[in-house]
């Protein structure tokens, strides 16, 4: 559940003053996570509300031809769907946000009553909904408070962004949010930047709540702390980055996939980095995945093996 929105980019490399012509293309964090889901063979939902407009239309088809459900996303007459724009420079891609006053920022705490949502397994939640309108950071507190999806696990990214709230606003809330849930996703740099947490114990002992909590420290690795076992670190494969946007999306969807598919702790970090790996190496913020073929000949890998894992250049698609 989440917004997801029109996104505009110039060519590689090109300033966006200087532009002539954009590429659109769609993003969003949660439907990001949706998408890699179905495309591992699991049934996914996409949750939200778009404008009545030819973004909106876009932005739903879209995320449907990844194999998602997009009967839970509803339509307003009365805002616009959000979008922004990706603007390349020597520093890095700065991003404009054009979000304020969104379809998706009038979400409200009945955006999770719908029937055709019982049943669900897991409940994927981000930390960029909260901060879009009061009545979006109601509807996290209810979900992950009220529990409307009976017998769901909830799954939260922290997934902080600096541009809609500042880490001093956003720490207090993020943790108060973040430990009221089951799994939780968050970056080290993050945990350091909102919490002051140097470390994953450091993370674990600031949020005692949830039952598991992974900790991703980007090129190094993942860890994983659940209650009353001994973390688990993974090392990450070297791969080729070719752009970073939707790593963090892909490594959830994979983790959530080990998670559904009974995987151990140590397989499930794993799937979370090979679906990364193929998000790192993709322009955008989708990648296609290999067959599961590849995937469980890698899962099988021994540890000495695993370490030395180098998927650059060698990317897999089907």
């Amino acid at each position: 559940m989440g917004e997801t929105m029109v996104v505009l980019c110039p060519a590689p490399g090109e300033p966006l003053e200087h532009a002539e012509r954009v590429a659109v293309s769609v993003g969003g964090a949660e439907s990001n996570v949706a998408g890699y889901l179905a495309r591992l063979g699991h049934r996914a939902a996409w949750v939200s509300r778009v404008g009545d407009d030819p973004f909106g239309r876009a932005v739903v088809r879209h995320v449907a031809a990844a194999g998602v459900r997009v009967d839970q996303v509803s339509v307003d007459p009365a805002a616009p769907t959000g979008m922004y724009v990706k603007d390349p420079g020597p520093e890095g891609t700065a991003v404009h946000y054009y979000r304020a006053g969104s379809a998706a920022s009038r979400m409200d705490v009945d955006t999770l009553a719908a029937p055709g949502l019982a049943g669900a397994r897991v409940l994927h939640l981000s930390g960029i909904t909260p901060a879009l309108s009061a009545s979006c950071r109601a509807l996290v507190e209810h979900a992950v408070t009220d529990r409307p999806l009976v017998g769901a696990l909830v799954s939260f990214d922290v997934n902080h962004r600096a541009r809609l709230w500042p880490a001093e606003q956003a720490a207090p809330v993020l943790r108060d949010l973040a430990d009221r849930c089951d799994l939780v996703f968050v970056g080290q740099d993050e945990a350091e930047t909102l919490w002051g947490s140097a470390d994953p114990m450091a993370v674990r002992r600031l949020l005692p709540g949830p039952e598991t909590v992974v900790v991703k420290d980007g090129a190094v690795g993942a860890t994983v702390l659940c209650r009353d076992a001994e973390p688990v670190f993974v090392p990450a494969p070297r791969v080729t980055v070719v752009e970073p946007v939707g790593a963090g999306d892909a490594f959830a969807a994979g983790y959530l996939a080990g998670l559904l598919r009974g995987l151990d702790p140590v397989r499930r970090l794993r799937l979370g980095h090979l679906v990364a790996a193929q998000a790192l190496t993709s322009s955008g913020d989708n990648a296609p995945v290999p067959p599961w073929a590849w995937f469980e000949r890698l899962l099988a890998a021994t540890a000495d093996d695993w370490s030395s894992l180098d998927l650059t250049g060698a990317r897999v698609t089907t």
